[in-house]
Formats: structure tokens, C-alpha cells, sequence
């Protein structure tokens, strides 16, 4: 075995990293407790966060000293990523439901109970024993505790993948309302996921095989780079909208709304009229369905039904399709000199990815490249009205 020395400079880098990232841990916990952005999702994320920097003040502490009495509290915070994967989860529902936790969500914490129970018996032991199994982990005897390996990953791996199904629904429902839906589109919690995926690819690596420098050292390394990745994001996060409630379900149809339905041309030429040169309505940056039901007089349910039968495609499809043709004429007009994002931008786009990445699937080319070849005195001459109907 390896003498405490030799194992201590080992991970004497390692226990700087642990440390750094659990003050670190610690004061991202306070901050996002106390910001009122997304409040009760923060306080979940803020627990979530905090549970992590003590792992990793646990595991520093450890691996500088190899005492056996705190090789009692490393097994215990070896069961925290029992935790992490519902956590993420809680999360994720917290974010876009924004109802509370209840009393009922204690079966999230089920795992981490089931395993406490299965692990007393190690943690209760003696000093002496202790001492024993502290040795055989120092020494690199991968049986310890990896019977529980399997659960643990399959246990949280599908809290993230049940997290991702969320964020996936809450997706569509946003771009089946709002035209200002990939402004809302959670895009950090996909980060978030990858992070945790390539977290649980090299624990799982380490375990099935011996790959030199792939071993713990390295695997809360990456934790305590997720630790800074996520005080990134989180601190940076914009205000989420709540999945679709109470408006929308007072204006739902008592009956499904049949293809044929004789008030569609009426409906149609409704929108056409909203979106034409008089109105334009798709010009408002974060224009919602039910306002243009609003506006429109007829109930949103019938006017959803329009737009995904009529025109093919999300509420959030059709606003964009007017959208990127209105900059298209604007593009092809030599005497508009303004930049491609202000055009963009005054034709109602919020982003500058969304914009491109919506005018090179509808068109074909680029803006700069359209631009390029029709703004030299090329005309377009399609308004943006007649967009919606493709």
C-alpha cells in the first residue's frame, strides 16, 4: 500500500481544487437563496449546490489527513449524488411550474433514504474498522461500496432524462403560445445535463476499467468544475414563464375543433388582415397567442387550430415565417441602409441566433449572402402577409 505520504502529495492538487470549488459552493448557495429571479427553482438549485460543496469539503479534508474518522463522513457524502439527479429534477419542475414543493415530493428523496438504510451498518462501525476499510480504499480496492455503482447511475440518470422530457414539453407549449419562445427556452439546462452526463461517463469509466488518470481525483474534479459552470448559468438566467395554466384553460374548446370547421377562411383572413402593412402585429417582439386572439375576436383555441392546420406549424413557426419575410424586403430595398440585426431586430426578432438560424431554414442562404445578391437593386416581391400561408 501506497504510504500516507506519497498518497497525500498525490492529491495535494486535487484537495486545492475541492476546497476552492466548496467556498465557492458555499457562497453560490447564499446568493441564489436570495435572488428573487425564479425564486422557489433558485432554492432548490441552492440546496442542491450547497449538499455539493460539502462532498467535496468532505472529500478534501480526507484525502489531506487519511483519518479514518473522516473516512466515516466520505462514505456518507458518497450517497449525496443519490440526491443530485432529483434534485435536478425538482428543479426543472420548479422552473417551469413554479407551484411549490409539497409534501408528497419526499418520494424524490427515496433513493437517498433506501441507501442511507443499506449503509448504516458501515457507518456505524468501529474506529478499528474503519481504519481497516479507510486502508483498503487508500490502496485503490475498487470493491468498496461500488455495489451500489449500478443503482446510483441508473437511479439518476433518470431523473435527468425525466428533467430533459420537461424542459422538451415546456418547449412546445411555449412555441405554441409565444413568438419570443427560444428567449425562454431553458437552454441552460441543457448545459447543465451535459455536465452531469460527462460527470457520470467518467465515473463509469473508472469503474469498469483501470484508464491512467481517469479515477476519483479526476471525477470530483469534474463536479468541481460543474460547481462553476452551473454558477454561471444560474446567476445569468432570465426569468422563466410558467407552464401554460388558468388563462388557457378557461378558453379551451368543449369539443375538438373538426379540420373542416366553416369559421377557418373567416379566422384566416382575420390573422391576414392583423399581420398585413396595417396592423402587423408579428412586429411585437414578445406577441403571444392570446393576444392576436385578443385582438382578432375569436377564441384562442379556434385560432390555434388555424395556424397548425391552416399554415403548418407552431404559433411560434408562423410568426417567424412573417417575420423573416418582412426582413427579406427590407434586405432587398438598396435605399434601407440600417444593419441586418436592426432590420431583424424592427421586424421582431429577439435573437440574433433565433433570426438567422429562421431565415437560412426559410430561405435558403444567409441575410448577409441574400442581401449580398438582392439588395443591389434586386426586388421581392412577396409581402409579408402571404408568408404565413407557406
Amino acid at each position: 500500500m501506497p504510504s500516507p505520504a506519497i498518497v497525500n502529495d498525490a492529491y495535494a492538487f486535487w484537495v486545492f481544487v475541492y476546497i476552492a470549488a466548496a467556498v465557492q459552493a458555499a457562497l453560490l448557495a447564499l446568493a441564489l437563496w436570495r435572488r428573487p429571479v425564479n425564486a422557489g427553482a433558485n432554492r432548490v438549485l441552492a440546496v442542491w449546490i450547497a449538499l455539493t460543496g460539502a462532498d467535496l469539503l468532505v472529500k478534501a479534508v480526507y484525502w489531506n489527513s487519511l483519518s479514518p474518522e473522516w473516512f466515516r463522513a466520505y462514505r456518507f457524502v458518497a450517497l449525496f449524488p443519490f440526491l443530485y439527479g432529483s434534485l435536478f429534477y425538482v428543479y426543472v419542475r420548479e422552473l417551469v411550474e413554479a407551484r411549490g414543493l409539497r409534501l408528497r415530493d419526499g418520494v424524490h428523496l427515496l433513493g437517498f433514504a433506501v441507501m442511507l438504510a443499506l449503509n448504516t451498518h458501515v457507518l456505524l462501525m468501529s474506529d478499528q474498522q474503519m481504519q481497516a476499510l479507510s486502508s483498503r480504499w487508500v490502496a485503490g480496492e475498487k470493491t468498496i461500496g461500488s455495489w451500489f455503482d449500478v443503482p446510483l447511475f441508473v437511479y439518476s440518470l433518470s431523473y435527468v432524462a425525466a428533467a430533459l422530457v420537461r424542459v422538451h414539453r415546456y418547449r412546445r407549449h411555449l412555441r405554441e403560445r409565444r413568438s419570443d419562445a427560444d428567449r425562454m427556452s431553458l437552454r441552460w439546462i441543457d448545459v447543465m445535463a451535459g455536465c452531469q452526463v460527462v460527470v457520470w461517463i467518467i465515473a463509469t469509466t473508472q469503474w469498469l476499467a483501470t484508464v491512467p488518470g481517469i479515477d476519483y481525483r479526476l471525477l470530483f474534479g469534474a463536479v468541481a468544475a460543474w460547481v462553476c459552470v452551473v454558477g454561471w448559468l444560474s446567476l445569468n438566467q432570465s426569468p422563466v414563464a410558467s407552464e401554460p395554466g388558468g388563462e388557457e384553460a378557461d378558453d379551451a374548446p368543449r369539443s375538438p375543433v373538426e379540420a373542416g370547421d366553416a369559421r377557418f377562411p373567416a379566422v384566416e383572413a382575420r390573422l391576414a388582415q392583423l399581420m398585413g402593412d396595417g396592423d402587423a402585429l408579428y412586429r411585437e417582439p414578445a406577441l403571444t397567442i392570446a393576444q392576436v386572439a385578443k385582438r382578432s375576436g375569436y377564441p384562442e383555441y379556434l385560432v390555434s387550430a388555424v395556424i397548425n392546420r391552416r399554415f403548418g406549424g407552431t404559433f411560434w413557426d408562423y410568426i417567424n415565417r412573417l417575420r423573416v419575410e418582412a426582413v427579406r424586403i427590407h434586405l432587398a430595398d438598396a435605399a434601407d441602409t440600417r444593419t441586418i440585426l436592426d432590420v431583424a431586430y424592427d421586424c421582431g426578432f429577439t435573437s440574433k441566433s433565433t433570426f438567422n438560424a429562421a431565415f437560412k431554414r426559410q430561405v435558403g442562404e444567409t441575410p448577409s449572402h441574400y442581401r449580398k445578391r438582392h439588395g443591389q437593386g434586386g426586388a421581392v416581391t412577396a409581402t409579408a402577409g402571404d408568408a404565413g400561408r407557406r
